[in-house]
């Protein structure tokens, strides 16, 4: 154990070396399989890594295997049995035995002939790769939620924009059509000024206690942990962590980047956030769980709109995003796409009204943007905005206060207690 830790920090010393040399600016070499520019390049695809190769990450790196401009050459995960089985599909893809694996994503970002990342990782791993990957020239693909903290996912925005790169968030609804259409209609005046949205979510999360138990052959425990305080093993890989609020906030933050975020689209407020938050949470009694199972919290904004955030047992249309306007409503979630009146399913946006960016397919749309260096449907700051709504409903429910909140400085203005929650103590030798 003491070897691999200083092993860590040794990398970690390299990786805040990487700053000095990386680029500032944003660049693209068309055939970059070397990944860096100013060299001459074999082929036309961008060379990619995938760190946390889990369910999620398996799904997301099987989209860039089925891309012909993607070639992924890499694969990272803390547990063996991930690893192995990732490399088995990359290599049974290509036709070969090429694909690289690694324990430590610091040695797969290191890697100068990679150009994007793949970021699959639980909650309280997706800022430091993220800002790692942003130093070293990399363009990032990151599942949702953004990051575990308000600090955390500003600090991401910042490496983002400071080192030019192109960022593509998970939120994959925005590139689906009729998400996209029920966000034109609100956008266009067709149900009226809207007064009021309500956000459907998940209900429940994890109830069960769970006895110390063996670590099991091939995961690195200590590893999967990082920044997040050490604890014994309890066999809570590699789903029911998110039940634990030191690697997850639960269904509200594992959701709210979709529906939140499609929920702000619709109003054109996805780049900036509510002034003043409050709400209650129902939290296990018992048990290693204590991310809250129901929960439910509204934020006002600073045009006087209110949004309801509640897990969907207590949402009139259960789950997805609900507008109510002057003439009428709107509803969108997984399922379809409703109205009253009905006659507004069937309106024509117009050509000189508001068009939405259109994405047919969330991959395809990162990989286009990686080579036009324009940006993707859902950059980092949407993204940080769509799961800062979350957060913030966490602080008010933990509190019990009702706060205030400055969106541009990112603070409350009403309670030191509240902003102490902004961030969270890491774990050495990590940090951001």
């Amino acid at each position: 154990m003491k070897k691999k830790q200083i092993s860590r920090r040794q990398f970690l010393k390299r990786a805040s070396g990487i700053t000095a040399g990386a680029i500032s600016f944003p660049y693209f070499v068309p055939s970059s399989a070397l990944g860096q520019a100013g060299r001459p390049a074999a082929s036309d695809r961008i060379v990619m890594g995938c760190i946390g190769v889990g369910s999620q990450g398996t799904g997301d790196m099987r989209g860039f295997l089925g891309k012909k401009e993607a070639q992924v050459v890499a694969v990272c995960d803390v547990d063996k049995k991930h690893r192995d089985q990732a490399k088995k599909i990359v290599d049974e893809k290509y036709g070969n035995s090429d694909c690289k694996t690694y324990i430590d994503f610091l040695e797969l970002i290191e890697r100068k002939d990679i150009d994007a990342l793949l970021l699959a990782l639980p909650d309280q791993w997706h800022s430091i790769p993220a800002i790692m990957g942003a130093r070293s020239g990399k363009d990032i693909y990151g599942e949702k939620p953004l990051a575990r903290t308000i600090r955390e996912g500003r600090a991401i925005c910042d490496a983002v924009h400071r080192y030019g790169r192109i960022w593509q968030t998970g939120s994959w609804q925005r590139s689906v059509g009729h998400f996209r259409r029920a966000c034109e209609l609100v956008r266009n005046g067709r149900i009226g000024k809207v007064n009021k949205v309500e956000v459907g979510l998940p209900t429940g999360g994890g109830t069960d206690n769970k006895p110390v138990v063996p670590v099991p052959e091939g995961l690195d425990w200590d590893f999967w942990l990082g920044p997040a305080p050490w604890v014994p093993y309890r066999g809570i890989c590699h789903w029911n962590w998110r039940w634990m609020m030191d690697y997850s906030g639960g269904q509200l933050t594992d959701w709210a980047g979709h529906h939140v975020d499609i929920a702000h689209w619709g109003l054109g407020l996805d780049r900036t956030g509510p002034v003043e938050i409050e709400g209650k949470g129902v939290y296990p009694k018992d048990g290693i769980y204590d991310a809250p199972t129901e929960y439910k919290f509204t934020c006002k904004y600073a045009d006087g709109l209110t949004m309801i955030v509640a897990n969907d047992r207590q949402q009139p249309k259960g789950m997805g995003a609900m507008w109510y306007g002057e003439k009428g409503w709107i509803h969108v979630n997984r399922g379809g796409l409703n109205a009253e009146p009905k006659s507004v399913l069937d309106e024509v946006i117009g050509p000189d009204e508001i068009k939405l960016y259109n994405s047919r397919d969330h991959t395809q749309n990162f990989l286009d943007c990686v080579k036009s260096r324009k940006e993707t449907i859902t950059p980092v700051e949407i993204a940080h905005r769509s799961i800062s709504v979350g957060l913030l409903g966490e602080i008010a429910m933990l509190t019990e206060e009702k706060l205030k909140w400055d969106p541009d400085k990112e603070v409350f203005l009403n309670s030191d207690k509240a902003n102490r929650f902004l961030s969270r103590p890491m774990r050495a030798p990590w940090h951001i």
